[in-house]
């Protein structure tokens, strides 16, 4: 299965014409795709006008909704982003950490634009949608 980081859905949504938001669009309808919790938020906050936020609810939670977080994957997601420090590497946001160790954890691949997610592929074995062509 695949979970889509809102730097796609946010490109998606504004219709800004990117390689991983054509991806996604290739995507939907045709292979699994899920939705973190969290990223659900992300994405839903930016939304301006209520039908924009109203139609972008409707198909977002269309998809399989997951949990991204917890006491153990948070514990995990601290492991990750330690070991990733240790080798020069300083990931931005915590939130990214959380998703990519969900994804890791779960065997879920990563749709990303977000170059915060690169290390994760690089060191602790996340799998890129793009990397598989």
């Amino acid at each position: 299965m695949i979970l889509v980081d809102s730097s796609v859905w946010i490109d998606y949504f504004r219709g800004i014409a990117t390689p991983q938001a054509d991806r996604l669009d290739a995507l939907l309808g045709g292979e699994p795709l899920a939705m973190g919790d969290l990223i659900l938020t992300e994405v839903l906050q930016g939304l301006s006008r209520e039908r924009d936020f109203r139609d972008a609810l409707r198909l977002l939670t269309s998809l399989t909704v997951i949990a991204i977080g917890g006491a153990d994957l948070a514990i995990q997601a601290a492991r990750n982003f330690r070991t990733l420090r240790a080798r020069g590497v300083t990931v931005r946001k915590t939130i990214d950490t959380l998703i990519a160790t969900r994804c890791i954890e779960g065997g879920y691949s990563l749709l990303y634009s977000d170059r915060d997610f690169d290390p994760f592929v690089e060191h602790l074995g996340l799998e890129s949608v793009m990397a598989n062509g």
